[in-house]
């Protein structure tokens, strides 16, 4: 839920973003996968990663093809072998009058920025590293819960999917068994939101990039060609994002609310400014505020309601 606008920041702070808006440092690198239609029935699975790992490059054109099947809302796919950032990329193509339905799909980004300007990075092959772009028709004020649609969405694939669980953290962390295996954010270019996402799927425990982090193949997630994972996501995206932007946030929350693994939980929030609170995440506004109970200075109980923070879960109280 937290956007970056240019030339001034709207929503309430909500000021984080995947990557800076700018130019990628050394460009990048098309790469044409060819049109192998047997490769998506032999992507190497999980268990055989885990070990060993033998990654393949994505098939722009298998997935085209599984995801022109779903879903008519996407209008163009391109998939490149390296760049700085998907988020800049994208940012750079809003400026130019880029249509609704634009995704781009990175192997590799040298310039992966995750919230509070924390780098990012995956091995080539070895996740889902994508970008799309969003003009809603919505008021503006309802565009920082695109990132916990985005969220739901997610979830709801790889349960659907790859049979895994996962819970939603807040704002933008998706989690298997307590760890990270996703990073959302978005950000607010030229009148147009740009989704990021980075999902590990077959990285090792090696490749961790911290011991917080899991991928899909560590998880036990079942064997998926990452074409089918994205086709999957992108497609079931869409319908979300279609309810959301006609119906409003309502049904998102309640959703996010049912996946969620901040609610109930004890939390440690540190703002942007460097101050930090700790409570209880209680609930989830209509506008993907996370509401927090704790104790004011005079030790009465009281609702703080957070528009942008870091969270941190607290081991339950003994």
């Amino acid at each position: 839920m937290l956007l970056l606008d240019r030339p001034g920041i709207t929503g309430g702070n909500l000021v984080e973003a995947l990557g800076e808006i700018g130019e990628p440092t050394g460009g990048r690198v098309d790469v044409d996968v060819g049109h192998d239609s047997d490769r998506i029935g032999r992507v190497c699975g999980y268990s055989d990663r885990v070990n060993t790992p033998t990654r393949r490059p994505l098939d722009r054109h298998a997935l085209w093809s599984l995801l022109s099947e779903k879903s008519d809302f996407w209008t163009s796919i391109d998939v490149v072998q390296v760049t700085g950032s998907t988020n800049a990329d994208l940012a750079r193509a809003a400026r130019n009058g880029a249509g609704e339905g634009t995704v781009l799909i990175a192997e590799e980004q040298t310039r992966g920025r995750g919230r509070l300007d924390r780098q990012w990075s995956c091995p080539p092959h070895a996740g889902l590293m994508m970008s799309f772009l969003l003009r809603p028709s919505a008021p503006r004020e309802r565009w920082g819960t695109l990132s916990l649609a985005t969220g739901v969405a997610l979830e709801e694939t790889l349960r659907a999917t790859a049979g895994v669980s996962a819970k939603l953290k807040w704002p933008n962390d998706v989690l298997i068994d307590g760890k990270k295996v996703c990073g959302i954010l978005a950000a607010v270019e030229n009148g147009a939101v740009i989704v990021g996402m980075g999902l590990n799927v077959s990285l090792t425990e090696a490749e961790l990039p911290v011991p917080e982090a899991t991928s899909l193949a560590l998880a036990g997630a079942e064997e998926v060609p990452r074409e089918q994972l994205a086709a999957d996501f992108l497609a079931h995206f869409a319908a979300v994002y279609r309810a959301w932007d006609a119906d409003g946030p309502a049904g998102v929350i309640e959703r996010w609310r049912r996946h969620s693994a901040t609610l109930g939980r004890h939390v440690e929030v540190s703002y942007p400014n460097g101050d930090k609170l700790t409570g209880r995440a209680v609930d989830i506004a209509a506008d993907g505020r996370l509401a927090v109970a704790h104790l004011d200075d005079a030790g009465a109980e009281t609702v703080s309601h957070i528009a942008a923070g870091d969270i941190v879960h607290l081991r339950p109280r003994a």
